[in-house]
């Protein structure tokens, strides 16, 4: 399947260039080229592209307000492209799939097309699941309720969720894989993510959060707290119908009243 692709650039040579980069992949198809922000934000209305190679500073419209002129429908994946190396936190921050310093590199840019090509494939994967979903709910609402309780088969449901979350933390940006994510605690609007070797502050809510991992392995014990239940290694009862669960790094969390039968069906 091809990569629908729009590239966005006022320098018509940086257009140029990225496009011969681009031929040595076959899958990615330039379905649109713009010189400005505004032209941008019409043509990914127009086309619907999987995919946008933007530039940062142009003049009217930069690259950050062509994202930010999308948030009315479903955005592609944004590639960042510049010349400035000290837009890479705020281009992190709006979500980026990758970004790109000029002139691009080749094996930097095969890099990021191979980035592109796996979360355009998460991405299909789970809408393939939601409309088997609607199918399902007319002939077999059975089997729906299998698949929400994580007995659909697993090469299907995991493809809905995130494999790496970036986290802005101390002016500096975190790849962090969720295999090794302990537990996670809210404050607020603020979530603490509990590895076995660090602790790093992300903003963003829990109902957000929750909405990224895998059900199956992060459930919330707690009304602010979620553990990765393949990390426990020890339920220790406790009274009033409350447990512990201790994890692999030592830390014991609390598992309260109202959350203890959902945690059960996967420790027990």
């Amino acid at each position: 399947m091809s990569i629908r692709t729009i590239l966005v650039d006022d320098e018509p040579l940086a257009i140029q260039g990225l496009e011969l980069r681009l031929a040595a992949h076959e899958d990615v198809e330039i379905v649109a080229k713009c010189q400005n922000g505004r032209e941008a934000i019409g043509a990914i209305k127009t086309h619907k592209p999987d995919l946008v190679f933007l530039d940062i500073q142009m003049p009217g419209f930069d690259g950050f307000s062509v994202v930010q002129g999308l948030m009315d429908v479903e955005p592609p994946l944004f590639v960042f492209v510049t010349a400035y190396s000290d837009h890479a936190l705020r281009a992190f921050e709006a979500q980026a799939t990758d970004y790109l310093m000029k002139p691009v590199d080749e094996s930097r840019l095969a890099d990021t097309i191979d980035r592109v090509r796996q979360r355009l494939a998460d991405r299909r994967g789970a809408e393939e699941t939601e409309k088997l979903k609607e199918v399902l709910a007319e002939v077999a609402p059975d089997a729906v309720d299998a698949m929400a309780d994580g007995t659909a088969p697993d090469a299907v449901a995991s493809n809905r969720f995130e494999k790496m979350i970036n986290i802005k933390d101390r002016g500096q940006i975190f790849r962090v894989d969720v295999d090794t994510i302990e537990r996670i605690d809210a404050a607020g609007d603020y979530m603490c993510i509990y590895t076995a070797d660090n602790t790093l502050i992300l903003r963003e809510t829990m109902k957000d959060l929750e909405k990224r991992l895998d059900p199956r392995r992060f459930q919330r014990i707690h009304r602010s707290t979620i553990v990765n239940l393949d990390l426990v290694k020890q339920v220790r009862p406790h009274t009033n119908g409350e447990c512990f669960l201790v994890l692999g790094s030592g830390a014991s969390v609390k598992v309260s009243r109202s959350y203890r039968e959902v945690v059960a069906r996967f420790v027990h």
